[in-house]
């Protein structure tokens, strides 16, 4: 497979991830990691390992954001070779409050995957928040520049 296939058919992946979040379909947005994923999320503990712990994760972070999503990759950059690739990008991430004013913020995303029976699957997740390291706050209103 070339380089320019590698990377299309990891952009088909991540748009296909994305659709999934959007609709809040956890079954769906599973689909796309691999049994032994271990992820870094921005939120819960540490580390979640393997496809069930972080289920629960999603599936908890899907009933809390109860109302409109907004899930956004920006300028995703891919790199492939052979059965391993890899996609990072900003994630301008957010839902509706209880009022329904969307409440957002943009976080760093970096996907590791792994091609596995000819599909694309997420092998390991970060997502991650810059943070006041004097304060020890996350930085919710930053803006790509």
């Amino acid at each position: 497979m070339s380089n320019h296939s590698l990377h299309t058919a990891l952009q088909a992946t991540l748009d296909s991830w994305t659709q999934a979040c959007r609709s809040k379909d956890v079954a769906r947005i599973m689909a796309h990691y691999s049994e032994d994923v271990v992820a870094y999320d921005a939120i819960g503990p540490l580390r979640f390992v393997g496809r069930a712990a972080y289920q629960a994760h999603w599936q908890a972070c899907m009933e809390m954001c109860s109302g409109e999503t907004l899930f956004e990759p920006h300028d995703p950059s891919f790199i492939a070779s052979g059965e391993l690739g890899v996609a990072h990008y900003l994630l301008h991430c957010g839902g509706s409050d209880d009022k329904g004013q969307m409440q957002s913020c943009w976080m760093r995303v970096t996907q590791c995957l792994r091609q596995q029976d000819g599909r694309w699957l997420i092998m390991h997740e970060h997502f991650s928040m810059p943070c006041d390291m004097e304060s020890g706050k996350a930085l919710f209103d930053l803006q790509p520049e």
